[in-house]
């Protein structure tokens, strides 16, 4: 610990990693979130041909990640790690930050998890029942674990600080912001924070398949589609974003380019009865992240929705945003880019935490693909992305389980940045 905790500045974002269908980097990641393309098409995975599911959102099939992390940790882990390695690298190496030997607990690691090493799993239980147990790698024991990311990171870095996971559903992207800003207020100088899934292997896929919520659809153009009167569910995506969050004076002591303020969360659960009970509980989540933040609803400037893509939750989501911001909910923008790349579980709110940051530093909201005519009454951008001043974004998530989670990302003090 580098600290007692106590005066301690805000948690603040200094470097993004993103691992993506639409791109690896947050270069790549941003220009095609701007440019509002869709890269949903038929799912590729070996062994998904003759399930039901025909569209999904997939790391384009050139991602190596040898390229980012050694052969020594890649061996002992799932596609899931693999993303969630690859991508922390690539916010370290953004953020300028390296485990200090003299100091190896002041940066420590969190991430969300929805579906673990089901690829990994799978490939070692064929082993099992096809060859025999000396057949099963001694990694299987660890790869399919929901942990695994977090421990991984952690050892390959060096990082001996407060380190956790969250076995959560898709609201777990943004807990895990909560876990770190919670533990830098405690003294940790930095945490690698973030969530990443692979979960369109077979086994996984079938598991998928008993969610209602999961949309079928064989045309990529019509998969999916929030808001809309042809709104049939969601399609399932592979990838994530790792972030850099550090204590704000301890990184502009290093002089770190501040990306972001992580200014307010809150959380909530409403049980899986039915998404017209989550209107409550998504509303109080944002009403929360709102007043941690110190924030009115007057000065949200967009809103990066969870858009679940059925009727009924999305209805509950437009009354959330309605109850939460008032009269301003009408005119807010509001956008969804993982249409055009997938809904990636408990990734899915991390890359939406990734485009707001990027939205705030640009000054653009990006467009949510494939849709066009809205039926809820919701300034919901389409199209093309819309240029605006940008200094504070509201991003909202829930769980397939009944999680429900709200952040807000704040724009740094120009005044205040070193560069």
């Amino acid at each position: 610990m580098s600290g007692s905790g106590s005066g301690r500045g805000a948690a603040v974002v200094t470097g993004i990693g993103v691992v993506a269908p639409n791109g690896v980097g947050t270069e790549a990641f941003w220009k095609a979130v701007q440019q509002g393309g869709s890269v949903l098409g038929p799912v590729r995975r070996e062994g998904c041909d003759r399930l039901p599911l025909k569209v999904a959102g997939q790391v384009a099939d050139g991602f190596d990640p040898a390229g980012l992390v050694e052969d020594r940790f890649l061996v002992q882990t799932d596609r899931f790690s693999h993303f969630a390695m690859a991508a922390a690298e690539l916010a370290l190496s953004e953020a300028h930050l390296a485990s200090d030997p003299d100091a190896p607990f002041s940066v420590g690691v969190v991430t969300a998890a929805g579906s673990g090493g089901g690829e990994f799993g799978q490939r070692e239980l064929q082993q099992l029942w096809g060859s025999g147990p000396q057949f099963v790698g001694p990694y299987q024991s660890i790869a399919w674990f929901y942990a695994a990311s977090t421990g991984q990171i952690s050892i390959r870095g060096g990082f001996r600080g407060p380190c956790g996971v969250l076995a959560d559903d898709e609201a777990g992207g943004l807990d895990a912001f909560a876990h770190a800003s919670r533990t830098i207020r405690r003294g940790t100088d930095a945490m690698v924070v973030g969530a990443t899934e692979a979960p369109l292997a077979p086994y996984s896929v079938v598991c998928q398949l008993g969610y209602d919520a999961l949309s079928l659809a064989d045309d990529p153009r019509h998969a999916y589609l929030p808001f809309t009167d042809d709104a049939r569910g969601f399609s399932p995506a592979e990838g994530g974003a790792m972030f850099v969050v550090e204590e704000e004076a301890a990184a502009r002591r290093r002089g770190a380019r501040v990306r972001a303020v992580v200014a307010g969360h809150a959380a909530t659960f409403t049980g899986t009865g039915g998404w017209r009970d989550s209107r409550e509980g998504l509303a109080r989540a944002a009403r929360g992240a709102l007043e941690e933040a110190g924030c009115a609803p007057e000065e949200v400037d967009v809103v990066f929705a969870d858009a679940l893509g059925v009727p009924e939750a999305d209805q509950a989501e437009a009354l959330a945003i309605a109850d939460a911001l008032g009269p301003r909910a009408a005119t807010v923008p509001v956008t969804a880019p993982k249409t055009g790349f997938g809904r990636a579980y408990s990734a899915a709110s991390a890359l939406d935490a990734a485009a707001a940051v990027l939205a705030l530093e640009h000054g653009v909201v990006p467009p949510t693909p494939n849709v066009a005519e809205v039926r809820h009454d919701l300034d919901v951008v389409t199209g093309e992305a819309r240029v605006t001043p940008l200094r504070t974004a509201l991003v909202l998530s829930r769980g397939l389980m009944g999680c429900n989670a709200a952040l807000v990302l704040r724009a740094p003090d120009p005044a205040r940045s070193p560069h």
